[in-house]
């Protein structure tokens, strides 16, 4: 460390080398660089996003002896970053052992079973008669999921052929039936293999921790997505429109899912951020999903919950090292920010909104994360292609605290068509009710 002549002990400053497929993890990036350490990025299919806010580079492997930390933000680079492990490199991302459990839904699925978790019965098809004919032979509700989609968010990708899943409401599943029956040429041309899933009534609510190599790193995280477009759960999926969340000792509701993955994470060398998506209710635990990398916008969201830095968490993570991870108490929600054409790909749209300038009333960044952002000037303009421009949070001793902080920094954005979800965190008296009364939060 470097004394500045008082007796002070600076903290040490690191090296961190971004590998992303796509304009992800820049808001992290760029808090890390805030913090005083050094960072370079490298996104594979990059435009102008995070333009005059962190340095991106064209061949990240020739920087990773530069570097004193590799990240890796995505699925799909766990065998690079098993080979870097290797060499003894320190790596924060996956290994092939995580690509699989969130890119292969069924992989997931079967090692969720293996370590005791209640899973819900699902079947695969590629043959939309034969999905019919067993809808007529075993009625009820059930959801269809299409298969074999990598996690890389539909936002970012223009892929939405994920965002055609879609729950039956009748117990019978005729609704479902009908609209397959209907719309079968079409499904089939678009989706070629599909899932259906039984429904299960309940809450739908993620448990989460990051790991370090060699143990989950306390306290976990306790948080509640809002994936589809526009407030009530109506509309298109889109990866995620915003997400509520509380940091807590581990409970039974992580012990039950995540937590059970401990020995596998350790053997398959994974280090990150890792969630399982669950429905819940007074019969059980339903684990639905993994996510094997930094969520988004989840990440963001932690940044407001955390008093830590991350450049210094980061560096610990990918040496294997213990660490107190210092969060605020109460809670945090984040509300994604975005402007047409989002959630959908239209070049010609996205044509008429690159370049406006995103403008502050009042001056400070509290609470602001980078969506597509790039900086001009000194002002911020829209970048990229995904019409995803901001993440804006709040905290509070209570959810409703939070959810006024965040959406009072919202009023503070001034951006041409900008529009949001406006009931991110608002279900949480109901389902935190229901989550004391069956015992998960203990």
């Amino acid at each position: 460390m470097n004394g500045n002549g008082n007796g002070y002990q600076e903290k040490p400053k690191h090296k961190f080398l971004f590998v992303s497929w796509e304009a992800l993890s820049g808001d992290l990036a760029w808090k890390i660089k805030n913090e005083g350490h050094e960072v370079k990025c490298y996104i594979k299919d990059s435009t102008d996003e995070y333009d005059g806010l962190i340095e991106k580079i064209d061949d990240w492997k020739k920087y990773v002896e530069w570097a004193d930390v590799v990240v890796f933000d995505d699925v799909g680079f766990g065998k690079e970053a098993e080979a870097l492990r290797k060499a003894g490199k320190a790596v924060v991302g996956g290994s092939i052992y995580t690509d699989r459990l969130e890119e292969e839904r069924e992989f997931g699925q079967s090692e969720m079973k293996r370590l005791g978790m209640l899973t819900l019965p699902s079947w695969d098809f590629d043959d939309y008669d034969k999905a019919l004919q067993f809808i007529k032979e075993n009625p009820g509700r059930y959801v269809y999921k299409p298969s074999s989609f990598t996690s890389i968010n539909l936002f970012l990708t223009g892929d939405l052929k994920k965002g055609l899943s879609f729950t039956g409401k009748e117990e019978d599943g005729k609704d479902l039936y009908e609209i397959i029956e209907q719309n079968k040429k079409v499904l089939s041309r678009k989706v070629k293999q599909f899932q259906l899933q039984k429904y299960v009534n309940g809450v739908e609510v993620g448990a989460s921790a990051f790991f370090n190599g060699e143990k989950f790193i306390t306290p976990i995280l306790v948080a509640f997505e809002h994936k589809r477009l526009f407030p009530g759960e109506l509309g298109s999926m889109t990866g995620e429109m915003g997400t509520s969340m509380f940091w807590s000792e581990p409970n039974k509701l992580f012990k039950e899912t995540t937590g059970r993955m401990e020995e596998d994470l350790k053997k398959s060398g994974y280090v990150g951020y890792i969630d399982i998506n669950c429905i819940v209710n007074g019969r059980g635990i339903y684990p639905l999903e993994f996510t094997c990398r930094f969520g988004y916008p989840t990440i963001s969201i932690q940044q407001e919950g955390t008093l830590s830095e991350w450049g210094e968490f980061l560096y610990a993570l990918a040496n294997h090292k213990d660490y107190q991870l210092r969060t605020k108490r109460g809670f945090q929600i984040g509300v994604v920010c975005v402007v047409p054409p989002f959630p959908y790909h239209d070049p010609t749209q996205m044509e008429i909104y690159k370049d406006l300038s995103i403008l502050f009333k009042k001056p400070g960044l509290e609470g602001i994360h980078l969506g597509d952002v790039k900086v001009i000037d000194n002002i911020w303009r829209v970048a990229g292609n995904s019409a995803y421009v901001l993440i804006v949070t709040g905290s509070g001793s209570t959810m409703e605290e939070a959810r006024k902080q965040a959406y009072l920094r919202i009023e503070n954005v001034i951006l041409v068509n900008m529009f949001y979800r406006t009931d991110i965190g608002a279900g949480w008296g109901e389902d935190s009710d229901k989550l004391q009364t069956w015992g998960y939060l203990y």
